[in-house]
């Protein structure tokens, strides 16, 4: 229960601090069930970027499992002050990011590679959203090069597990069954209308990606490919004297020349995840059509500088490869589904999105989850990487048209894959120019027509 009730129509109680509304659990709003139950389980698609840390950041799993405790609370943060939405990842930016990190050798320089990105991913969102030019230039932003961004992310994501010595070399059967199942869950026309039909089917499909990713990994442990995990009791133990060590205080600051390395990577992270605001507001707009017993408010400023608050303490506390995003578009989604079925089902969006990521934080410090999870974690980030790699393509392809735009985006796509961010904005943007760029007379894509796509 909440102390503070909701009158029919308005909006959910909180606190203001200028121009945001806190609001706290118990006090503004009550914590629901079903999100509690989901976010318990849903905590662990955050443990598979443990396997980016280790392996690509060349941290130990404690340092890395504590990166993640800190960065879920931090999640937190935009929901707690307004924005209805389920915080998380730039999910397509993860490949990419990788092929980055590839320049730099694991270990203190890799780590500080990362704080680059976020310090220039925090500026982006602090500039932008304060003075609305990042709007204008995503939405003004040729579809060919849009394009080029999400299918070239999406080759990179679907060629880090395909890659001879790659993961689906190592453990083919449980990477290649959960990717199919994930598929199949997720984006099967034949799955959506069984669980329009029946109940069970409807559940599952609430928890996006973990059914697949369990299936994965009991089929991965039966046939031999990953061992028995030793599960241990009691509650996690943040290595927070560890964390410390990996900070820029400790480690030293980003120069110049890797800052300045990390802009085109950061410019397609800002990018990507434009389209993930995108995508939340349209989720959030279909929301309040279906109920007038709340008022949701929130503007795209507040998101943009709560997102830069969250990468910069990120950069400065605890550097994350997965970038802090705007939305976890599988969470949200499954909030905003609920909260069609009314007041009686979810008292308000707030305490949806609210509480799922007070789960997020529960779950992480559930020890028994945890280590049983750890022996999988590269499960956990294949499903991930192979879901990410189709959206990217398939999304990538529905904004060209034409065959230009087609060929513009397929080249860049490949550069992006192969070469990184910076070469395949150079080449991209000169592709544009001698051959798609039709002069004055080019008519510029609206702001309505953008919104109306889905993007990533």
């Amino acid at each position: 229960m909440a102390f503070y009730k909701r009158k029919h129509g308005e909006e959910q109680p909180y606190w203001a601090i200028g121009s945001y509304q806190l609001r706290l659990p118990f006090i503004h709003y009550k914590l629901e069930i079903p999100e509690l139950l989901q976010g318990v389980v849903l905590f662990t698609a955050g443990l598979g970027m443990i396997e980016i840390m280790t392996s690509v950041m060349g941290i130990s799993y404690e340092a890395a499992l504590t990166i993640t405790i800190l960065n879920q609370f931090l999640m937190l943060l935009p929901s707690t002050f307004g924005v209805p939405f389920v915080s998380g990842f730039i999910t397509a930016l993860i490949p990419l990011i990788v092929l980055f990190l590839g320049n730099y050798s694991p270990g203190p320089e890799a780590v500080q590679a990362v704080i680059a990105v976020q310090i220039v991913l925090a500026f982006l969102f602090l500039i932008f959203g304060i003075s609305g030019i990042g709007e204008k230039i995503v939405i003004n932003l040729p579809s060919s090069l849009k394009a080029g961004i999400l299918i070239g992310a999406g080759i990179a994501a679907i060629m880090s597990e395909i890659q001879p010595g790659g993961r689906l070399a190592e453990t083919p059967i449980s990477i290649t069954i959960g990717g199919l199942l994930c598929l199949f869950t997720m984006f099967s026309i034949y799955f959506k209308k069984m669980s329009l039909q029946n109940k069970w089917v409807r559940l599952i499909a609430s928890f996006g990606i973990m059914p697949a990713i369990i299936v994965a990994i009991l089929l991965g442990w039966a046939v031999g490919e990953y061992p028995t995990p030793n599960i241990e009791w009691g509650i996690t133990i943040p290595a927070l004297s560890e964390v410390w060590q990996l900070t820029p205080f400790v480690i030293g600051f980003p120069g110049i020349e890797m800052l300045i390395a990390a802009i085109p990577t950061a410019i397609l992270a800002y990018i990507i995840a434009y389209g993930d605001i995108i995508v939340g507001d349209q989720m959030i707009k279909r929301a309040k059509e279906s109920r007038n017993d709340e008022k949701i408010q929130y503007s795209f400023s507040q998101l943009h500088i709560l997102t830069a608050i969250r990468n910069l303490l990120n950069a400065l506390f605890a550097p994350h490869p997965g970038m802090s995003g705007p939305i976890y578009t599988a969470g949200t989604a499954s909030v905003t589904e609920r909260y069609k079925f009314g007041r009686k089902a979810m008292d308000s969006i707030f305490s949806g999105t609210n509480t799922m990521l007070i789960a997020f934080s529960i779950g992480i410090f559930m020890l028994p989850f945890v280590t049983f999870f750890q022996p999988f974690l590269p499960i956990a980030l294949s499903i991930t990487l192979i879901l990410t790699g189709y959206l990217c393509i398939t999304i990538g392809m529905q904004q060209v048209k034409t065959e230009v735009e087609m060929g513009v985006a397929g080249v860049m796509a490949i550069v992006l894959a192969i070469y990184g961010a910076a070469p395949a904005l150079v080449l991209g943007i000169i592709l544009y120019f001698t051959i798609e760029h039709r002069g004055g007379s080019e008519k510029k894509q609206t702001k309505k027509e953008y919104k109306e796509k889905d993007v990533i």
